[in-house]
């Protein structure tokens, strides 16, 4: 498929969809993110077990493309908001972990984008915000995502005050899941990658998306949610080849996956 705004790369188990408007920030516009949900779509459909989402130029993504925004009427910026939840709740739902690798800023939707993602890793010049608590239009969808990462009172200074947090604040509010200095970002999104795509990706897949259906319920709700999808799980026949192999002491022959 052919993209205007969208990198796709494939190497080896591995996808990466680069997101390349740099001239605007990596901007999400509603061209952009229509890419941005063809490129998740054809990446969770394909055969690779991990993807990265990264940004090319100075910032990760600046949010919301205020030139879609800026003069539209209430049906144009609904649908445009509708579209961006698509993306997000797109990117969950593929079987894959997905990874953020964050650099430079990532604002308002683009931060929206990092707290989407299973995982993030960040460079220690990353800066994370939800900027419409200064302005005249409020983040209140980035922060479903956000508050869902980083609890209640850290949210709502965040969107109140619309200020800027660097990567150390945003690791130690869970935000993103590693810190490191700006050469070692590629080599750490990798690492992390590998380690969370180990194993059968079907059981993986299978767990991402129960873990999501389960972690806003109350937890009666949850553990009788769990139980049914662990119990039906274990019959499936990686599940099975998984428990014989260690019972054997061989390493496993997963239908699809890695080691």
């Amino acid at each position: 498929m052919e993209f205007e705004h969208v990198l796709v790369k494939q190497s080896g188990d591995f996808a990466t969809i680069t997101m390349n408007r740099p001239a605007r920030r990596n901007a999400l516009s509603l061209a952009h993110m229509r890419e941005l949900i063809a490129a998740f779509t054809q990446v969770g459909e394909g055969d690779a077990v991990g993807i990265v989402l990264a940004g090319n130029g100075p910032v990760f993504s600046a949010g919301h493309d205020f030139a879609d925004v800026a003069d539209a009427d209430l049906a144009a910026v609904r649908s445009l908001l509708v579209t961006c939840t698509e993306l997000m709740t797109l990117m969950q739902r593929v079987p894959q972990p997905v990874v953020a690798r964050v650099h430079g800023l990532a604002t308002a939707a683009g931060c929206q984008l990092v707290a989407t993602a299973d995982l993030a890793v960040a460079s220690e010049d990353a800066a994370f915000a939800a900027p419409g608590g200064k302005g005249g239009w409020f983040c209140h969808t980035p922060m479903v995502a956000i508050a869902r990462n980083v609890g209640r009172k850290r949210a709502a200074e965040m969107a109140l005050s619309g200020d800027t947090i660097d990567a150390a604040t945003a690791l130690d509010w869970g935000l993103v899941n590693r810190v490191v200095p700006a050469g070692q970002l590629d080599a750490a999104t990798t690492d992390l990658l590998e380690r969370v795509t180990r194993g059968s990706a079907q059981s993986k897949a299978i767990g991402k998306q129960a873990l999501y259906a389960q972690i806003d319920l109350d937890q009666p709700k949850a553990y009788a949610y769990a139980i049914e999808v662990m119990a039906a799980t274990s019959q499936l026949p990686d599940a099975r080849e998984g428990m014989h192999a260690f019972l054997e002491k061989r390493r496993p022959r997963w239908q699809r996956g890695r080691d």
